[in-house]
């Protein structure tokens, strides 16, 4: 028997450490080689460990939520005779640190040195949430037939409440998307508990959770854009009736095109308008004092998922039309929910778009992705009695369809004026949507 040090190994992107986010083994468990051991999660994505050996767990490095150094030991495992020298060499720990280049690379940059700015780290990579990690078999299994309770859409966290509580997921009615999620539990239990609904659930007992993976990445990334960054929101009323009218005449045509939304319009008229405003596609590297003012923009879509807010990235927006901004934006949304986004996916946006949709409220305050320098947020779309002048000069009221912008920046980098002036022409276009369509 020999004892087999295996080391957190070398994941690439410079990366220098990493977060345990889910066991898939424990202390005596028997594993075989290329076994998924562990998950970890590095600034830009979550990666499966696999081990390089047939034996078994004697020690592991730490729990979830744990950080370890790239190098340093992950797991002993003890093996039959001596580990094999291949196994060993993969194992040794880098000696050397080789420059990696950036993942983005723009053809042209204007870089503008700023006074006196508040140095800060940089933390800005989110992961995945995981739930406590399953016993490993010890030998393979024949998959089991997956029950009418597997095959309900649900979240990891919702699965394991439920089974929790004792509730078969195939009994839970969803209230959207077809997918359980912890309203309908709750929904579910106060009807169960009293035969009908009651005003007030039973209670529940107080639940404590650690954040770790994604969670805590996003509360690591806020709090870094709201402790250093200086705020300031603009919001203003657009009138967008015409484009809506534009948007269904153009999907009433599409054939198989993807179907379009308001933010392909939407995006489309900031690209158009950045050029004049390049202050607002730039990010602000407040350690060497440097903002960079990007040529091409790499727009990023905040996105809810079921572990939390990711931010897939569209490259070169300003080079796509309406139809392919449509479909990249499917393509990256379900990419992000389903956790298939690739590393580069996720990283490297210059300016960012948030919308929450039907549910974007009257107005936002949206938080800056840092280090970016603005983001911007549509709000939800109302029909209002407005006021309308007629071409000759006539008022009259008529039912017109509302919707409010906001976009929030780092005052540092971006003056109010120059945020102000965006947004007015960002609503001349699409309060004229022609105009996006002109080159």
């Amino acid at each position: 028997m020999a004892k087999f040090t295996f080391n957190m190994p070398d994941v690439g992107e410079g990366v220098a450490e990493a977060e345990l986010v889910e066991w898939h083994v424990k202390v005596g468990d028997t594993v075989s080689e290329d076994q998924h051991l562990v998950d970890v999660m590095t600034d830009k994505a979550t990666i499966d460990i696999e081990s390089p050996v047939d034996g078994k767990v004697l020690e592991v490095a730490g729990e979830v939520g744990d950080v370890i150094a790239v190098g340093s030991m992950l797991l002993v495992i003890e093996v039959e005779g001596e580990v094999p020298d291949d196994v060993e060499e993969e194992n040794e720990t880098p000696t050397t640190d080789e420059p990696v280049d950036s993942p983005m690379s723009d053809e042209t940059e204007e870089r503008i040195e700023v006074e006196n700015p508040d140095p800060t780290d940089a933390d800005d990579a989110m992961e995945a949430d995981p739930e406590p990690a399953p016993e490993q078999p010890t030998s393979p299994a024949p998959s089991p037939t997956p029950t009418a309770s597997e095959k309900v859409l649900a979240s990891p966290a919702v699965r394991k409440r439920a089974k929790d509580l004792g509730i078969d997921l195939a009994q839970v009615k969803p209230a959207e998307d077809g997918r359980v999620r912890h309203g309908d539990l709750d929904q579910f239990l106060s009807y169960n508990s009293g035969g009908g609904f009651s005003a007030a659930g039973a209670a529940r007992e107080d639940e404590a959770i650690k954040v770790i993976g994604l969670r805590k990445r996003i509360a690591q990334n806020m709090s870094a854009a709201k402790r250093n960054i200086p705020h300031f929101t603009y919001v203003e009323e657009c009138d967008v009736t015409e484009m809506e009218r534009m948007r269904a005449d153009l999907n009433s045509a599409r054939g198989d095109k993807p179907k379009l939304t308001m933010l392909p319009l939407l995006i489309t008229a900031i690209c158009k308008l950045i050029p004049q405003y390049p202050m607002i596609n730039a990010r602000f590297d407040d350690e060497a004092n440097v903002v960079t003012r990007h040529g091409s923009i790499h727009l990023g879509m905040a996105t809810q998922t079921d572990n939390g807010l990711m931010v897939p990235v569209i490259r070169d927006a300003q080079s796509r039309n309406l139809w392919q901004l449509a479909n990249e934006i499917g393509r990256l949304a379900n990419a992000a929910r389903d956790g298939s986004a690739k590393s580069d996916e996720l990283s490297g946006s210059t300016l960012t778009v948030t919308s929450l949709g039907p549910l974007g409220g009257v107005a936002t305050t949206p938080v800056i992705n840092r280090p970016e320098v603005a983001i911007i947020g549509p709000n939800r779309i109302i029909e209002r009695p407005m006021f309308v002048t007629g071409p000759d000069g006539s008022e009259r009221i008529e039912k017109r369809k509302l919707m409010n912008i906001s976009i929030s920046c780092d005052h540092r980098v971006v003056d109010g004026y120059d945020a102000a002036s965006f947004i007015q022409e960002v609503k001349k276009l699409i309060e004229t949507p022609v105009l996006l369509l002109s080159d």
